[in-house]
């Protein structure tokens, strides 16, 4: 969340996930001051970070390099821009380095866990300082990091004199994870976001207010089903890939829904109620499916919903089905590639997709922005 008196954020927060080696390093920089300025300064430092990371450099020395070539801001005496990097390795482990953002919180069995790091003085004299650690994480582990608006907000106030602090928010995501136990990461880090928010004065950004959190635990899995088989003779096949599915399922499609609940044996009952202002069609129940919504409709508006366009005020079938991508990390989308002759019709609005070229967009863009693991099948 960017300043409330600036129209650009003055944090920059990047994830880049190696395809090959299977690491994941999330960064955290914060520009000096707020506004184009801080900006320019972070996504610099940010960038470079991940670009030594990619380079596998030696973790220290690249975090040495970066820091020293840096600049001091004179007249405050600290860095242009501070830093977190985050790397995670497939066994496990985990390498954290911090120069002047907040200390990240590790929460181990919902519990603040504090972990040993080293020190690391800047070559230039001033008084910066690397702080590093190195740990093995635990299934059901979450790690917290964020830019000093988060810890920061609320100084000055009455009730927060000196801020949230680490300690503060250290408290707040204890209770949220004990209310919670399952809440995803990036439900996590909205909260983190709107907790320090509420503690500012009117409510209004003081400053720029990042969080990232990272969440290890056992992949979710959605299979997202849409459209029905080229050939009626894979019917059955296409019936029985739901029904055997270790994971959350959807179908997005009346006819796929028909499908499947004639192969299966199962009833359709639609909800007429739930969504009854929604400008989409309504969802429906079958036993045995997670989710069943309309097709082409709902797929383009979660489509939307995904590249950014904000949420609506009101729940409908597609913010559900965006939801439930969006909480789960291994994504199996089952196209149909039987055309559908209504979708053919040039009358119909231009916004209405054929349903392949929709869903390999779904799932690029899953992949690329949210980075998910996709598996996209034509059937």
């Amino acid at each position: 969340m960017r300043k409330a008196s600036e129209h650009t954020a003055g944090d920059a927060f990047m994830v880049h996930k190696d395809t090959v080696g299977k690491r994941l390093i999330a960064v955290l920089s914060d520009g000096l001051g707020s506004g184009v300025k801080a900006n320019i300064l972070a996504n610099m430092t940010a960038r470079m970070a991940i670009k030594f990371a990619e380079a596998e450099t030696d973790f220290v020395h690249y975090a040495k390099i970066i820091m020293n070539s840096l600049p001091v801001c004179q007249a405050r005496k600290i860095s242009y821009a501070t830093f977190t990097v985050v790397d995670c390795r497939p066994d496990g482990s985990v390498q954290i380095v911090e120069q002047g953002n907040p200390p990240f919180i590790l929460l181990r069995k919902g519990v603040p866990l504090e972990i040993p790091f080293q020190e690391y003085s800047s070559e230039q004299g001033d008084h910066r300082k690397l702080r590093v650690y190195r740990f093995h994480t635990q299934a059901e582990d979450r790690i917290l990091f964020f830019s000093d608006g988060v810890t920061e907000s609320g100084m000055g106030s009455a009730t927060y004199p000196l801020g949230w602090r680490n300690k503060g928010c250290a408290g707040f995501t204890t209770k949220l994870i004990g209310e919670q136990p399952s809440m995803s990461a990036r439900q996590l880090a909205e909260q983190v976001v709107r907790g320090a928010l509420c503690r500012e004065p009117e409510r209004k950004a003081y400053d720029d207010i990042t969080c990232g959190v990272l969440y290890f635990r056992t992949p979710r899995k959605t299979l997202l089903a849409s459209g029905p088989p080229f050939s009626e003779k894979r019917d059955a096949e296409y019936a029985e890939t739901i029904r055997s599915f270790d994971g959350h399922t959807i179908i997005s499609g009346g006819t796929s829904a028909e499908i499947v609940a004639r192969e299966l044996k199962a009833e359709i009952t639609t909800d007429l109620f739930r969504f009854r202002r929604s400008t989409l069609p309504p969802i429906s129940m079958m036993e045995g499916v997670g989710l069943v919504t309309e097709g082409i409709l709902t797929l383009t508006e979660t489509f939307n919903l995904l590249e950014g366009k904000p949420r609506p005020l009101r729940e409908n079938a597609a913010v559900l089905l965006t939801d439930q991508l969006l909480n789960s990390d291994v994504i199996h989308i089952l196209a149909g590639t039987k055309i559908n002759q209504a979708h053919q019709d040039p009358t119909l609005p231009m916004e209405l997709e054929i349903r392949r070229s929709l869903m390999r967009r779904i799932a690029g863009l899953l992949e690329d922005r949210y980075f998910k693991e996709v598996k996209l099948e034509f059937i």
